[in-house]
Formats: structure tokens, sequence, C-alpha cells
């Protein structure tokens, strides 16, 4: 608790954020909540066959992109499962019965795969259901829900210390703040709980005001660096909702520390910089 006083002091005695083009160092507290917006749902198969639209629109990864698109760096390998232990999604089989497991959606940057159900499976040439149908009580009907969805980790143990010292001009952004998507779930801007510059490899002191804003391919194709297996660490969502009536569900997004280059800074009580 005090250290949550300190930070919310040093936030507000902080100045205001530089806006611009500048490097963004994201924490996985940051971090999971891009991958949920950006990746979690567009990836979602009925969303991208324009089948379901409610609470988080459609989808800009349509099924003639899938083994095409390039939606991040070679660096950029974002996998779904239903199995990783302690993670909210996690279960041995859907409601329709299949028993879980883990895939890739996007493979060293390249769009490879959705999720789906039994009934899916089969619009986009696969044998079987990935094993995402769930529904939220004995009531309601069992459609494809979000697993959990994560970006894996490098090979190598890079640390948070690595990629500061690497870092001449950046933000280090840590936890979530205000955010916003559209409903192809492509252009976005997230903020984040507390934030800090990082100049000449160094970080020298808090700011506030901060967002990022991009597009969900430019964005993880910017992603340069990423940290190695001890940064990684699970992040997610209890109440996350779609269908008509609405349902929810839950699912954990793990992630590692993570920079990506040249990414458009806002101040947000003046925006961008001109």
């Amino acid at each position: 608790m005090r250290r949550i006083a300190e930070d919310a002091v040093a936030k507000l005695r902080a100045p205001p954020v530089t806006p611009g083009k500048r490097d963004l160092i994201l924490a996985p507290s940051n971090l999971w909540l891009t991958i949920h917006e950006s990746i979690g749902h567009a990836t979602e198969l009925d969303r991208a066959l324009g089948w379901e639209a409610n609470f988080a629109g459609t989808s800009y990864a349509t099924p003639d992109k899938l083994g095409k698109l390039r939606i991040g760096s070679p660096l950029v390998t974002i996998y779904a499962d239903k199995t990783t232990p302690g993670a909210l999604a996690t279960c041995a089989y859907d409601d329709d019965g299949v028993k879980t497991q883990r895939w890739d959606l996007i493979k060293e940057g390249l769009f490879v795969g959705y999720q789906t159900t039994r009934d899916q499976a089969a619009l986009i040439g696969e044998k079987a259901s990935r094993g995402t149908c769930y529904a939220q009580d004995f009531r309601s009907f069992p459609f494809q829900r979000m697993p959990n969805v994560s970006l894996a980790p490098g090979d190598k143990e890079v640390s948070l210390d690595d990629i500061v010292a690497a870092t001449d001009d950046g933000v280090y952004a840590i936890g979530n703040g205000s955010w916003s998507i559209d409903h192809q779930r492509y252009n976005f801007q997230f903020g984040s709980q507390t934030a800090y510059e990082v100049k000449k490899g160094k970080i020298t002191g808090p700011v506030r005001r901060f967002a990022y804003q991009s597009n969900s391919i430019k964005f993880w194709n910017a992603c340069d660096m990423v940290g190695g297996p001890k940064t990684w660490t699970l992040g997610g969502s209890l109440r996350d909702g779609k269908g008509e009536p609405g349902q929810i569900n839950a699912m954990s997004h793990g992630c590692p520390v993570a920079r990506f280059r040249g990414v458009n800074v806002l101040d947000m009580k003046k925006g961008a910089a001109s």
C-alpha cells in the first residue's frame, strides 16, 4: 500500500509526457490488455466472418488473410491455449466436449490461426475444433469464446534492465489506464497506471497524461525486443463480454516485457505532437 501511495504522489507531481514518436517499453501489466483487444478478439473466427459483432466488433484479420498477413515482427509469436496452469480460461474440455490444447495464432509475425469450435473448424479447412466453446452457465447457449492468448517470451534471458539500457529515448509503461479500439480491432489507444521517461539507457523519472496510439499491424511490427522467460507474467480479464443476450467469461494473457519502436505517444490532455 505504501508503494501505491508513493506512486500516486509521484504521478501527481510529474511533468506531462512529451508527445511524439517514441520507443515504448511495456510491462506485462500493461501489454496484456493490448494483446486481448488487438489479437485476442481479432482472431475469434465468428468475428472475422462477420457473424458476431456484439461488445467488440468484427475483425481486420479476415480468413482471406490467413497464412498471408504479417501482423507482427519475427519476434512476435502469440499462441492460444486452455492448458496453462493457473490461467483463467484453463480447463480439460470445452463445452462441446473437445479436449483443450495450445496452438499458434501468430507465428514469428505471420497470422496462422483462429479460435474455433466444432461447427466452425471446417469453414477454414481444419478437421477439428480448437476447443473454445463455452457458456457462462447452464442456462446459456455455448458458443466460441476467447481462450488464454499469450505472447511467447524470447529464447534468451533478456531482462527489463537490458531493454532499458538499449533505449535512447522512450517511455516505460506499467499497468492499465483508459483505452479505446475501433470495431475492426485495428486503430487503438491505450494508457497506463504509471509511466516513466527513459533517456540514454536509464529511467529518469515519472511522467503523467501518457497514452500511446497505433494500429494493430503497425504496432506489432514495431516490436524489436522481447524479454526472456523470467519476465513472462500472466495478466487477464474476469469479465469479457460477448453475445446477445450477453455472456461473460474469463481468460488470461501472458507476456514478457517488450519494446516497440517509434510508436505515437500522446499527452492525453493535448493529444499528439504537431
